[in-house]
């Protein structure tokens, strides 16, 4: 891609620093957007849910990953008007594009994560650590 006066166009270049798919990339591809998008897949979920699904994430993290993934046009935010009010996550049809792959990615994990567990072990036993 040529951007005006012929350099190239950092949009669509991830290798790019100035890509704003990077920034993108960072919301997807970090530990908990991959997992909240993941858990989102069978259905909307209410936050709190959301947070008991995703073992280990705290409501800060889960929050600002929520508005990013949301900013994002990912996730959905639905506020249902009563006392308290009940606010609940869901996919976008984005979203729900993109977990097809991210499914894959952690289905390929659950398949080779001892075979990855052993290279791990192999490679600090010959290089004295992690």
């Amino acid at each position: 891609m040529q951007a005006t006066g012929g350099a190239p166009d950092p949009k669509g270049d991830a290798f790019n620093s100035d890509c704003p798919g990077r920034v993108i990339l960072t919301h997807i591809a970090g530990r908990w957007g991959v997992l909240i998008l993941a858990a989102l897949q069978d259905g909307p979920l209410r936050f709190y849910l959301l947070r008991d699904r995703i073992g280990g994430i705290s409501e800060k993290m889960l929050a600002q990953n929520l508005r990013a993934l949301t900013r994002d046009g990912l996730l959905r935010r639905e506020v249902e008007a009563s006392i308290p009010p009940r606010v609940s996550y869901s996919l976008t049809e984005m979203g729900r594009e993109l977990t097809v792959p991210l499914q894959q990615m952690l289905d390929w994990i659950a398949v080779r994560a001892d075979d990855i567990v052993t290279a791990q072990r192999r490679h600090d036993e010959l290089h004295g650590g992690g």
